[in-house]
């Protein structure tokens, strides 16, 4: 009998013998004898993935957190609170208003009789047969022969500093100036056009003022944008007003942008409401009894946890306690319209005020920047430095979710040096246990083969049977 014997050369990669000569699986039993010893290696990796999610939604929170922080820093911020005057217009198809600067409160009735426009002079045009210069305000203009009108409106545009050009039908030109207002009748002076230019005088138009009236006083202006007419104001005259009557400016007092402000406390709580929910669902998460997956795996590794819990708890007190060393009457954002929502009463609570979830009643908010702006401002500064330091003790640089964070990434590098070091640990045995299989079916075959060699010699030596009968 002969037996074959074939051996893997790679360390990690099962030993292959066929033909064994002692009838066993020798793969099969490495397999086994290894099995076990590999069974810490799995532990240890899957531990190492579990750390690595949690690391993950650690840092996640991390950066909600500090996206809390500075949310709540332009809430508290004096510039939040700076103080604008709002004009508005009756009409603002005919006028508008702006707030220049230090504008005069009150209520102003304007009218418009005028509205200014340029000067305007129309010109036939006829291509020269030779090459010409024109003389506009001034401004030589070259024109080449055989030019066209629009060679020409392209040329006086791009040349003089006075006046605009438009060629229409390609034949007419016309010229305005640059400026609206009255010009009297020495406006745009054309000379040396000869038949080139030739003036449509009935078409010709002088430059006027606007003119206007506010609160009864006339008033006129070169141009359509006013800012002398109401002290702090630009007006902006677009039609006439003769037919509709007066247009009303109302200029308020100086306050506080309350619409915005408003806006910046709904963001604030949207983002505050956003990040406790997502804590709270990590800390009510449990991790899977038999996990296989790597999601898995990472399911459930901040349940119930502890750091995570006194977070939580301290971004709620932050947001409820009162203030010291302020009125009653404002000393927390519940006083300007803040809170979780009724929790009593006729109303029924929400699941969301149960949760913890933040709401804003915006008209007691809008109220109380109303009748009290100083004191909210006061009320949320004093809230967004104690708010900020709760916050920035978990959240920036050197806080307790950054140690947190950079223990767990010491320890998922340990865990690699450890997984390594046992990976290589198990090449090494399985690699032994390869080649004393394969020592042991070299031997077996060996002493088979020994054993058939004497049994054959042993038969050679044996006598011969004889048929011969002796007489």
């Amino acid at each position: 009998m002969t037996t074959v014997i074939g051996t893997a050369s790679s360390a990690n990669a099962p030993l292959n013998i066929t033909g064994l000569a002692s009838g066993l699986n020798t793969n099969e039993i490495i397999t086994a004898l290894l099995a076990a010893e590999r069974e810490p290696v799995t532990r240890l990796t899957n531990k190492q993935t579990a750390l690595e999610g949690q690391s993950a939604q650690l840092q996640s929170f991390q950066s909600s957190l500090t996206e809390l922080s500075f949310a709540a820093q332009e809430l508290g911020s004096p510039v939040t609170f700076n103080t604008t005057q709002s004009v508005d217009s009756s009409n603002p198809t005919q006028i508008t208003a702006a707030n220049s600067n230090g504008a005069a409160i009150g209520g102003y009735e304007v009218e418009v009789t005028q509205l200014a426009n340029s000067s305007q002079r129309t010109f036939a045009f006829k291509s020269p047969a030779a090459a010409e210069t024109l003389t506009i305000d001034g401004q030589e203009i070259h024109l080449a022969a055989n030019a066209s009108i629009q060679t020409l409106a392209e040329t006086i545009t791009a040349s003089s500093s006075t006046v605009y050009a438009a060629a229409l039908n390609g034949e007419t030109l016309i010229l305005s100036t640059r400026t609206t207002g009255a010009t009297g009748p020495g406006y745009i002076q054309v000379e040396g056009a000869g038949e080139t230019l030739v003036e449509q005088a009935g078409l010709a138009k002088e430059g006027k003022d606007a003119e206007y009236s506010v609160d009864g006083v006339v008033g006129s202006s070169s141009s359509n944008t006013v800012t002398g007419a109401i002290p702090g104001v630009t007006l902006s005259l677009r039609a006439l007003t003769t037919t509709t009557g007066p247009v009303t400016i109302n200029v308020q007092a100086p306050a506080v942008n309350t619409s915005a402000i408003v806006a910046q406390v709904q963001s604030f709580v949207k983002l505050y409401n956003s990040t406790i929910t997502a804590i709270e669902k990590q800390l009510s998460t449990k991790p899977l009894a038999s996990p296989q997956s790597k999601e898995e795996l990472q399911t459930g590794t901040l349940f119930g946890d502890s750091e995570l819990i006194g977070t939580l708890n301290s971004l709620r007190q932050g947001m409820y306690e009162p203030l010291e060393g302020l009125p009653s009457e404002l000393s927390s954002l519940a006083d300007i319209g803040i809170s979780t929502g009724a929790t009593s009463g006729s109303h029924r609570v929400s699941q969301s005020s149960v949760e913890g979830q933040l709401e804003v009643n915006t008209t007691e908010l809008e109220n109380a920047l109303q009748t009290n702006p100083s004191g909210v401002e006061q009320m949320l500064s004093k809230w967004s430095t104690g708010f900020q330091a709760v916050v920035n003790a978990e959240a920036l640089p050197g806080g307790n979710l950054e140690a947190r964070i950079n223990g767990d990434s010491e320890q998922v590098a340990e865990m690699n040096s450890q997984i390594s070091f046992m990976n290589e640990t198990i090449a090494l045995r399985e690699k032994t246990l390869q080649q004393e299989y394969a020592a042991m079916e070299a031997a077996i075959a060996h002493s088979q083969a020994v054993g058939n060699w004497l049994t054959s010699q042993i038969a050679s030596l044996t006598p011969k049977s004889s048929n011969t009968t002796s007489l």
